[in-house]
């Protein structure tokens, strides 16, 4: 069903651009999802140390992380930047991952609040969950 999911998305990019190969035109190097945060310092702790992301770059207001090669997810305090923080509103960052039910066990472990683990009807486990500005994450994989 993962493969349905893709399939999925390819159909939303042609509805959405008209050309499924739209997407290719832009020659994408890599991609940086960026936080701005009321709570930084807090919210910089909780990827470093309760996710484990590897820091790529670190300023005094500005730290990102690398996911993979090509992806990035920074960290950016709101009162030296000129975007606010929403609080979280209207995001989920979705991170795959080989176990979910091996990371729900690692961070509940670490006192992390999280949500169950369930299945989900595209074939993925996932859970949810929170960082200390409010964005959700969710964690999945391919269920077995």
């Amino acid at each position: 069903m993962v493969n349905d999911k893709l399939s999925l998305s390819k159909c939303a990019i042609s509805l959405l651009f008209g050309n499924e190969d739209m997407i290719d035109t832009l020659s994408l190097k890599s991609t940086n999802t960026i936080l701005y945060c009321k709570k930084w310092q807090e919210t910089v702790y909780f990827y470093k140390h309760h996710l484990g992301l590897p820091i790529t770059f670190a300023s005094d207001w500005f730290v990102e992380f690398g996911l993979t090669d090509t992806a990035h997810l920074s960290v950016a305090d709101e009162q030296r930047a000129t975007i606010k923080s929403n609080g979280g509103a209207g995001l989920t960052l979705t991170l795959q991952v080989k176990d979910a039910d091996e990371a729900w066990y690692n961070l509940h472990n670490q006192g992390l609040a999280l949500e169950p683990v369930r299945d989900h009807a595209w074939g993925a486990r996932l859970f949810y969950f929170f960082d200390p500005e409010g964005y959700r994450l969710e964690i999945w994989s391919a269920k077995s």
